[in-house]
């Protein structure tokens, strides 16, 4: 079930929100597991029993790890809570990868087990991983109300695409939270903006890379305006997502930790990715990468250690060679400006801001390409370099259709609208203290029109 949809707007949501409230307060969190197994259940019945079945280990695990606490018992109620959720991880989203290239290495044909990947798996596991951990380092300590555990590992607002909430972040949360109406209403404006960025931002630009794909009168420029389009489309369906998540969190009473912070305007690929996925990224550097050492080790040990998350944050992303070579591509890119570029980039700020825009749209070009031929033939056709002319008749006809909405898209990936609104609140209280429930309004039964409408509506995060 989309967030997205008129399913979830219009009887999923509202159901929920009526059970939520009307009943006391030491059993919202059963309403809140119950109702985001159904969540999960809409669409994969069978796979909620996974579900379950990880978050029964994650328990068990953590009260053993906390019980035998400096004893070997501990240790290994901690390996073997990594080991159950890896290994599910690993045989529902990877087992066919990995039997494709040993075919492919051997000359056998074992055949593939086309499993479907549960949705979400990616998140929940690293939630219950690093509730675990946590616990077996003194963080927090074992939850001991399996309701309670239950709730936050199945919490629908963030479960099929983040942000990755860590138990600690949430756990007096659980226990208790605070409602109002102005935290009820800053929810509510917060996910009808995500909704909007999906819909109006991140579908129409969605709609311009499946015309590319399906062209046969390919230009330099139309693989520039795929990279762009592509690019933005991600970002505006993604972050759209998150503040989706974020905001049904307030409402429901949680405050989840940002997941973006407009990414795009980085003028390094260090700084973009403290901007973009935040919630990923910290999750490999406190659970992978400085376990390994970090940049505490000698300078080979701390390459390697760069490489390895990042060949594991692509891997993370889907089950091919193209996001291990995305993942890898980044890691270059870093290690690049933590030995020289990185002194450049600061003082030259314009040039790292095309730097990275450039670096960022290749990446997402490799990323989001069906296979390596067709991404490596795009990105030879942004610097002309197989055959493609300039631009076509094609070319400037979707440039000039879809001219308004990346002007729309490009000014939204900045802080500037934002700054217009705080500045305009101020200055003009009153009006805004109207306007922007209007607006809100608006934007709502806009975008529900066209769900009704039945337009294209992807989330490209359900392949992760």
């Amino acid at each position: 079930m989309l967030f997205s949809s008129i399913t979830f707007l219009y009887y999923f949501f509202p159901v929920v929100l009526i059970l939520y409230f009307i009943v006391p307060k030491t059993l919202k969190n059963t309403v809140l597991l119950i109702t985001s197994l159904v969540f999960y259940a809409w669409g994969e019945p069978k796979y909620v029993f996974l579900m379950v079945f990880s978050i029964i280990c994650g328990y068990i695990c953590g009260l053993l790890i906390e019980k035998f606490r400096g004893k070997p018992a501990s240790k290994i109620s901690l390996i073997a809570s990594c080991v159950i959720s890896l290994s599910m991880l690993c045989y529902f989203k990877y087992a066919d990868f990995f039997i494709t290239n040993f075919n492919t290495a051997t000359g056998l044909s074992l055949p593939l087990l086309k499993l479907a990947l549960p949705i979400g798996i990616s998140f929940y596991t690293f939630q219950i991983l690093s509730y675990t951990v946590d616990v077996y380092r003194g963080d927090v300590p074992a939850q001991r109300n399996p309701v309670d555990l239950a709730a936050y590992v199945t919490m629908f607002p963030q479960l099929i695409a983040g942000p990755i909430v860590r138990y600690s972040d949430v756990a007096k949360q659980l226990a208790e939270r605070s409602h109002s109406i102005d935290k009820t209403a800053c929810g509510i404006r917060r996910f009808i903006c995500g909704l909007s960025k999906k819909i109006f931002i991140a579908n129409v630009l969605g709609e311009l890379a499946g015309l590319f794909l399906a062209s046969r009168q390919q230009s330099v420029l139309y693989c520039w305006m795929y990279a762009a389009a592509y690019s933005l489309q991600i970002y505006f369906d993604f972050s759209g997502y998150s503040d989706m998540a974020v905001g049904l969190g307030k409402i429901l009473g949680f405050d989840f930790m940002e997941n973006f912070n407009y990414p795009y305007i980085s003028s390094s690929i260090t700084e973009f990715w403290r901007r973009w996925h935040i919630s990923l990224g910290s999750w490999f550097r406190d659970y992978v990468y400085i376990p390994l050492g970090g940049n505490r080790v000698s300078k080979l040990k701390w390459f390697r250690n760069i490489f390895v998350v990042w060949m594991l944050t692509g891997f993370w992303h889907g089950a091919d060679w193209n996001f291990i070579v995305w993942g890898l591509y980044f890691a270059f890119f870093l290690i690049l400006e933590k030995l020289w570029l990185g002194k450049f980039l600061s003082k030259y700020k314009a040039i790292g801001h095309c730097y990275v825009l450039v670096a960022v749209m290749i990446s997402f070009v490799i990323f989001g390409m069906p296979d390596f031929g067709l991404a490596f033939d795009c990105i030879k056709g942004m610097f002309g370099m197989n055959g493609l002319p300039l631009a076509t008749a094609e070319t400037f006809y979707y440039l000039r259709s879809y001219a308004v909405i990346f002007a729309i898209a490009l000014i939204g990936a900045t802080p500037l609208p934002k700054k217009l609104y705080t500045m305009a609140e101020k200055k003009f209280t009153a009006v805004t203290a109207i306007a922007e429930p209007v607006a809100i309004v608006i934007l709502f039964l806009l975008a529900t029109a066209y769900l009704v409408d039945g337009s294209f509506n992807p989330f490209l995060y359900f392949r992760f």
